[in-house]
Protein backbone atom coordinates (compact mmCIF):
# COMPACT_ATOMS: atom_id res chain seq x y z
CA UNK A 1 0.00 0.00 0.00
CA UNK A 2 1.48 3.14 -1.05
CA UNK A 3 1.39 6.25 0.86
CA UNK A 4 -1.46 9.26 -0.03
CA UNK A 5 0.26 12.48 -1.84
CA UNK A 6 1.29 14.96 0.44
CA UNK A 7 1.16 17.25 -2.96
CA UNK A 8 -2.44 18.68 -2.90
CA UNK A 9 -1.85 19.08 0.88
CA UNK A 10 0.92 21.56 0.37
CA UNK A 11 -0.64 23.28 -2.40
CA UNK A 12 -3.38 24.12 -0.05
CA UNK A 13 -1.27 25.26 2.48
CA UNK A 14 1.09 27.33 0.59
CA UNK A 15 -2.35 28.47 -1.24
CA UNK A 16 -3.66 29.69 2.17
CA UNK A 17 -0.72 31.41 3.35
CA UNK A 18 -0.29 33.70 0.37
CA UNK A 19 -3.98 34.60 0.56
CA UNK A 20 -3.70 35.05 4.65
CA UNK A 21 -0.48 37.76 3.61
CA UNK A 22 -1.96 39.40 1.14
CA UNK A 23 0.09 37.71 -1.43
CA UNK A 24 -1.38 36.63 -5.17
CA UNK A 25 -1.14 32.67 -5.17
CA UNK A 26 0.53 31.87 -8.99
CA UNK A 27 0.25 27.91 -9.84
CA UNK A 28 3.00 27.02 -12.88
CA UNK A 29 1.22 23.52 -14.33
CA UNK A 30 2.60 21.48 -16.98
CA UNK A 31 -0.38 20.93 -19.80
CA UNK A 32 -1.38 17.70 -21.45
CA UNK A 33 -4.41 16.04 -22.88
CA UNK A 34 -6.20 15.85 -18.96
CA UNK A 35 -5.85 19.67 -18.17
CA UNK A 36 -8.39 21.95 -19.25
CA UNK A 37 -6.91 25.14 -19.13
CA UNK A 38 -7.08 28.04 -22.37
CA UNK A 39 -4.31 26.17 -25.00
CA UNK A 40 -3.57 29.72 -26.41
CA UNK A 41 -1.86 30.60 -23.16
CA UNK A 42 0.18 27.58 -23.03
CA UNK A 43 3.58 28.22 -23.90
CA UNK A 44 6.19 25.65 -23.52
CA UNK A 45 3.64 22.94 -22.18
CA UNK A 46 2.72 24.98 -19.40
CA UNK A 47 0.87 27.54 -18.32
CA UNK A 48 1.05 29.89 -14.95
CA UNK A 49 -2.02 30.72 -13.48
CA UNK A 50 -3.50 33.54 -10.66
CA UNK A 51 -5.18 31.26 -8.39
CA UNK A 52 -6.28 33.98 -5.65
CA UNK A 53 -9.89 34.06 -4.82
CA UNK A 54 -9.86 37.64 -6.56
CA UNK A 55 -9.12 35.85 -9.61
CA UNK A 56 -11.29 32.93 -8.70
CA UNK A 57 -14.51 31.48 -9.04
CA UNK A 58 -16.23 28.40 -7.13
CA UNK A 59 -12.06 27.59 -6.61
CA UNK A 60 -11.70 23.85 -5.30
CA UNK A 61 -8.20 22.81 -4.26
CA UNK A 62 -9.23 18.88 -3.70
CA UNK A 63 -7.16 15.97 -3.69
CA UNK A 64 -7.32 15.13 -7.11
CA UNK A 65 -7.41 18.56 -9.00
CA UNK A 66 -8.09 21.69 -9.02
CA UNK A 67 -10.86 23.33 -10.33
CA UNK A 68 -12.08 26.54 -10.73
CA UNK A 69 -13.75 29.16 -12.55
CA UNK A 70 -11.50 32.15 -14.33
CA UNK A 71 -11.51 35.28 -17.44
CA UNK A 72 -9.30 35.16 -19.96
CA UNK A 73 -9.80 38.19 -22.12
CA UNK A 74 -13.35 38.66 -20.65
CA UNK A 75 -14.39 35.33 -21.32
CA UNK A 76 -15.56 33.13 -18.61
CA UNK A 77 -13.35 29.41 -18.80
CA UNK A 78 -13.61 26.70 -16.84
CA UNK A 79 -10.13 25.05 -15.68
CA UNK A 80 -9.41 21.66 -14.33
CA UNK A 81 -5.92 21.06 -13.32
CA UNK A 82 -4.83 17.23 -12.14
CA UNK A 83 -3.02 17.34 -9.18
CA UNK A 84 0.01 15.52 -11.01
CA UNK A 85 -0.12 18.27 -13.32
CA UNK A 86 1.24 20.97 -10.85
CA UNK A 87 4.69 22.06 -11.00
CA UNK A 88 4.84 25.12 -8.45
CA UNK A 89 3.07 27.13 -6.51
CA UNK A 90 4.51 30.50 -5.24
CA UNK A 91 3.64 34.10 -4.75
CA UNK A 92 3.62 36.30 -7.37
CA UNK A 93 4.98 39.37 -5.50
CA UNK A 94 8.24 37.40 -4.07
CA UNK A 95 8.48 33.69 -5.51
CA UNK A 96 8.40 32.12 -2.34
CA UNK A 97 6.50 28.87 -2.56
CA UNK A 98 7.55 25.59 -3.48
CA UNK A 99 8.08 23.39 -6.55
CA UNK A 100 7.63 20.16 -7.34
CA UNK A 101 8.95 17.29 -9.28
CA UNK A 102 7.01 16.28 -12.19
CA UNK A 103 5.00 13.37 -11.46
CA UNK A 104 5.46 10.21 -13.89
CA UNK A 105 1.94 10.04 -15.00
CA UNK A 106 2.00 13.73 -15.64
CA UNK A 107 5.34 13.26 -17.89
CA UNK A 108 4.15 10.06 -19.75
CA UNK A 109 0.72 12.16 -20.67
CA UNK A 110 2.93 15.43 -21.63
CA UNK A 111 5.07 13.37 -24.26
CA UNK A 112 1.74 12.13 -25.93
CA UNK A 113 0.52 15.50 -28.10
CA UNK A 114 -3.30 16.38 -28.31
CA UNK A 115 -3.62 14.41 -31.33
CA UNK A 116 -2.41 11.06 -29.99
CA UNK A 117 1.17 11.55 -31.62
CA UNK A 118 4.41 11.23 -29.44
CA UNK A 119 7.21 13.50 -29.04
CA UNK A 120 10.43 12.67 -29.02
CA UNK A 121 11.62 11.21 -25.66
CA UNK A 122 14.26 12.95 -24.18
CA UNK A 123 18.16 11.35 -24.69
CA UNK A 124 18.18 9.11 -21.03
CA UNK A 125 20.21 11.61 -18.62
CA UNK A 126 23.37 10.59 -17.27
CA UNK A 127 21.62 9.51 -13.72
CA UNK A 128 18.18 8.46 -13.10
CA UNK A 129 15.96 10.09 -11.53
CA UNK A 130 15.73 8.46 -7.48
CA UNK A 131 12.42 7.69 -6.51
CA UNK A 132 12.23 9.64 -3.61
CA UNK A 133 10.62 13.51 -3.78
CA UNK A 134 12.71 16.60 -3.88
CA UNK A 135 11.97 19.73 -2.87
CA UNK A 136 13.17 23.07 -4.89
CA UNK A 137 12.64 26.52 -3.96
CA UNK A 138 11.15 29.10 -6.40
CA UNK A 139 12.51 32.55 -6.38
Amino acid sequence: MSLPSTKPYLIRAIHQWCCDHGFTPYLSVMVNARTRVPREYVRDGQIVLNVGYEATGNLSIANEGITFQARFGGVARDIAIPISCVSAIYARENGAGMAFDPDDESVEESETTLDGSEDEPDPPSASPPSGRARLHRVK
